[in-house]
């Protein structure tokens, strides 16, 4: 897997690489706002992940999930480490937890 320094960095070289669709976290789903669509765990795929910690305050860490698709979309996901969990259900939970 791929290093990156920042968080910025990592999107754009996605992006370039085809991760072109913002995806956002919903209780059961994941959503893509620009398609109008909602995407459930048994129809996605997490391809990468990449952590970020902020320098100055545990508050600024983040997780970004390459995500694909079994319709063929590509995007990525922006998160907070663990804030997801208290809000998603378990379907949710076991599909974004990081296997190391």
């Amino acid at each position: 897997m791929k290093h990156y320094d920042t968080l910025s960095e990592a999107i754009n070289d996605l992006i370039s690489k085809g991760y072109t669709y913002d995806f956002n976290l919903n209780h059961d789903c994941i959503k893509c706002t620009s398609l109008k669509i909602e995407i459930h765990p048994e129809d996605f795929e997490i391809d990468a992940f990449y952590r970020f910690e902020g320098m100055s305050s545990t508050d600024d860490n983040s997780i970004l999930y390459a995500i694909s698709s079994k319709g063929g979309m590509k995007g990525l996901l922006v998160d907070a480490y663990g804030v997801y969990s208290e809000s998603l259900n378990e379907e949710m939970i076991q599909k974004l937890t990081i296997k190391q």
